[in-house]
């Protein structure tokens, strides 16, 4: 059963996704009396968009199975919930936001306000990738469901895919087509895979691997499609290097080349927008106007590491936000650490990787100590045991851990014992010597997280003549 409320305090969110709809839930059980109100530009309640490739690739049975806050749920709660609506005006002096669903007109006075509009993808600068403001037929973008319906009906086996941009929704979507059957090509612009993910040297094995199910072009543009009747045959690629150009024949082309910040009504309300072009938000997920909090792909907040403003693009940083500004919107207090860690990970074509913290590019700035190690996750003398190969991060000066990326077996779970040091300022003198745990059928005596540390201490005391 729901249950009534009063005309108290009036929270409106604009868009139902990871961010908005946990903002919802988390204002509701902070007040069970504040009306809520939500518009959704959408058809869909929230739902999980990390999701989409494993429905593409027949993992998970169906795209539905990715909602997980129904309407029904929604009005259980006394949360009014508007989809398919879209947000015209925002009066701030009265504080009112006029929306529009079909023909008609809404009008919802609010206290606090909560912008979670997301974000939309980019698109290169391809030429003849548009014809009359629309993509090719057969050009895909993958940020919605029905972006994913579009792209599983054109899956044909035999047929030629390719993906523009090797992060980690592009190898996703290259890992679900190949499983389709698909001939599956990846162009990326940058000379490495991953390259916001994982360093160069630990892509290195990773990217031969793929290469022996798929094809890979780094350090390549995609500089032009070919069609015949408005759709997608081909497309011509450049060497960035060279300039040598390569035609590539194609049936599907699916743009994974990251996203911009959907920020127009925030910029219209006066909020700060960042230079990563996200809207800058603090550890309330406040905005700098009062009373309007921001949370998702439309943010930026800082790196816990580094300090840097960064855009938030993670599901799992995005729902913490919206816990944040949720609690905050309808009158508690709850305020996020000062920075995040960007704890990620994935797995494509067999292979597990996992990261913390800072890729090396982005630490110019930091004395960084790294330290390398290839171990296994059993004993050695133990048959079955798997790959696992580890890099860490740590201050030159202080020893603090920075970072930590791996790719092998369960690498997510070693990711987060290093998530949990970098969070709580650990020493890599301290954590080298972290008892784990050992039994022959399921860990070897000293785990690859110590060992690894192991390395990157003996590396910094040689450089700083410890003894």
């Amino acid at each position: 059963m729901g249950f009534s409320v009063t005309d108290n305090k009036k929270i409106v969110i604009i868009g139902c996704g990871a961010g908005g709809g946990t903002a919802a839930q988390f204002a509701r059980k902070t007040e069970r009396k504040t009306t809520i109100t939500i518009f959704e530009q959408g058809n869909y309640t929230q739902y999980s968009k990390c999701g989409l490739p494993y429905v593409i690739s027949g993992e998970i049975p169906e795209f539905d199975s990715l909602i997980e806050f129904s309407q029904d749920w929604f009005k259980k709660e006394c949360i009014d919930l508007f989809l398919e609506t879209t947000v015209e005006e925002i009066n701030m002096e009265n504080q009112i936001v006029t929306a529009k669903k079909g023909n008609e007109q809404i009008k919802r006075e609010y206290d606090s306000l909560i912008i979670a509009t997301g974000a939309k993808p980019s698109i290169p600068p391809i030429q003849n990738i548009q014809k009359n403001g629309t993509l090719l037929d057969g050009v895909y973008v993958l940020r919605t469901i029905d972006d994913g319906k579009q792209i599983s009906s054109c899956i044909k086996k035999g047929g030629k895919a390719t993906i523009v941009g090797a992060g980690l929704i592009g190898l996703e979507m290259a890992d679900a087509l190949h499983k389709k059957g698909m001939d599956v090509t990846v162009v990326e612009a940058l000379p490495n895979i991953l390259a916001s993910t994982l360093d160069g040297d630990m892509c290195e094995p990773i990217l031969k691997e793929m290469s022996e199910k798929i094809n890979v072009y780094t350090n390549h543009l995609v500089i032009k499609a070919e069609e015949k009747e408005g759709k997608i045959k081909g497309i011509v690629i450049q060497d960035k290097e060279t300039n040598e150009e390569k035609q590539l024949k194609t049936d599907v082309l699916v743009i994974a080349a990251g996203t911009k910040p959907e920020t127009m009504l925030a910029e219209s309300m006066g909020c700060k927008i960042g230079k990563t072009g996200g809207i800058v938000v603090d550890e309330r997920s406040g905005t700098s106007v009062k009373n309007v909090y921001a949370v998702g792909d439309c943010t930026q907040y800082s790196d816990f590491v580094t300090n840097e403003p960064l855009s938030v693009r993670l599901g799992s940083i995005v729902v913490r936000q919206g816990i944040a500004a949720g609690i905050n919107a309808a009158g508690g207090t709850y305020n996020l650490q000062k920075g995040f860690l960007f704890t990620r990970t994935s797995e494509f074509f067999g292979i597990e990787i996992a990261a913390v913290g800072p890729v090396k590019d982005a630490c110019q700035n930091i004395p960084v100590i790294y330290g390398k190690f290839k171990g296994s996750s059993l004993p050695g003398y133990f048959p079955g045991g798997k790959p696992i190969s580890m890099k860490v991060g740590v201050h030159e000066k202080t020893g603090e851990i920075l970072s930590a990326q791996a790719v092998g077996y369960n690498v997510a779970q070693r990711i987060n014992t290093f998530a949990c040091a970098i969070l709580s300022g650990v020493n890599v003198e301290d954590f080298k010597k972290l008892e784990t745990a050992y039994a022959p059928p399921l860990a070897p005596t000293l785990d690859v997280v110590t060992l690894v540390c192991d390395v990157a201490s003996l590396k910094r005391r040689r450089k700083r003549r410890i003894p």
